[in-house]
């Protein structure tokens, strides 16, 4: 069987990886760039010779992403397709076999030709060292380490050593606009919309020191004045995140003609009732024109106890969706220095703290640090959010 070419069209980046004689190579690229592709002709080109390959992905359902053009060439070219096992056999014997590093014992065994440890960042280090690299002993063989950072982790430790020069390893680092078919456009649509940080990680491929953080220049923005009482002629949002059993219920209000949170309020562990008399406070002394408050959970009924004290409610409803586009605006407002709030620590050491991390999926999940809280932050994102669609929000 004839080998198997690259791609009919590779641009220069995937050209320059697949032509370089490295043993292992690591490769961060940003979103886009054309990883999988390449990593898919890797393994296919080792098994157009006869070799046994494997591409391995953090978890089972994020294997779909190499199987599926696996299956697609695989059927093209005339090999079995064994759908079951998620494994392409040519008639050379050669084979790529699609696994997951999520169990890494279940790795062990085999004698390798060659590997692609996709989206490598997202990996126990366990995966590479105990399971994998044991088996590319006896055949001599290959790996090719792809992913976009995440932090300085086992995937940042791997590519520090191919920029070393030892012989064996070399690394690459690549952004998105580095892809010619992607148009630059789409580069920088995504650069306005999303965080400075998170654009540095997923199209810059930068390997950051905190690469999970998402609000900058909070401290900068930490000079607004407390208020106790609304300013006449000023308007006023209110952001509500309730508490569950071990979170706190934290109302931010924001003065939306200077954009600045003004007010916080936080409290833990006291009845329903009681709850609504600390927010009837609040209300009282700013009036505001509207109160965005998250309707996941125990929020439905107390949304309804404010309707029925004609309270201009909005319900947010938090799904990965609404909050991934009410976390992001609010640190694009941090970063373009569109809003001021108290210096109040909790507040600050909040949003400091707040994470971003991509799931293996390339979903990115928003969340507090382990053991820590976030409520405050969601309570400053819901309102910010009302200052976002405040022309229909204070119609």
């Amino acid at each position: 069987m004839p080998t198997i070419q690259l791609n009919a069209n590779p641009h220069p980046g995937q050209a320059a990886v697949h032509h370089d004689p490295s043993r292992f190579k690591v490769l961060a690229a940003g979103r886009r760039w054309g990883k999988t592709r390449l990593g898919v002709n890797e393994c296919l080109d080792v098994a157009a010779r006869g070799g046994r390959s494997w591409w391995v992905s953090p978890s089972y359902k994020t294997g779909e992403v190499g199987w599926r053009p696996l299956r697609r060439i695989g059927g093209r070219i005339g090999a079995e397709v064994r759908k079951v096992d998620r494994q392409i056999n040519l008639a050379n014997g050669g084979s790529v076999t699609v696994r997951s590093a999520d169990n890494p014992d279940s790795l062990r065994g085999e004698g390798l030709d060659f590997v692609v440890m996709d989206e490598c960042a997202f990996m126990s280090e366990m995966a590479w060292t105990e399971a994998i690299r044991p088996a590319l002993s006896d055949r001599q063989g290959r790996a090719l380490f792809i992913s976009t950072p995440k932090g300085r982790n086992f995937f940042w430790r791997l590519w520090t050593r191919g920029n070393e020069g030892d012989g064996e390893w070399q690394s690459w680092r690549f952004p998105t606009s580095d892809n010619p078919y992607i148009p630059p456009s789409e580069i920088e649509a995504a650069r306005l919309s999303l965080p400075e940080r998170i654009f540095q990680q997923e199209y810059l491929a930068e390997f950051l020191e905190d690469g999970g953080g998402v609000f900058r220049k909070v401290r900068q923005a930490a000079t607004a004045e407390p208020q106790t009482h609304a300013i006449e002629g000023h308007e006023y949002l209110a952001g509500i995140d309730w508490g569950k059993l071990n979170d706190f219920t934290v109302i931010v209000v924001l003065d939306a003609t200077t954009n600045e949170i003004v007010y916080m309020d936080r409290f833990n562990q006291i009845d329903y009732q009681f709850q609504l008399k600390r927010l009837d406070v609040a209300f009282a002394r700013f009036n505001p024109g509207m109160i965005i408050a998250e309707s996941n959970a125990m929020g439905e009924p107390l949304i309804e106890l404010l309707h029925t004290r004609s309270y201009p409610v909005q319900a947010f409803t938090t799904t990965n969706a609404t909050k991934k586009e009410a976390v992001e605006s609010l640190a694009l407002a941090f970063e373009r220095e569109e809003i001021r709030i108290i210096n109040e620590p909790i507040l600050i050491n909040e949003l400091q703290a707040f994470e971003a991390e991509r799931l293996p999926s390339g979903m990115i999940r928003y969340q507090a640090p382990e053991g820590m809280h976030d409520d405050s932050v969601v309570a400053a994102m819901l309102a910010w959010h009302g200052v976002a669609h405040r022309t229909w929000l204070l119609s």
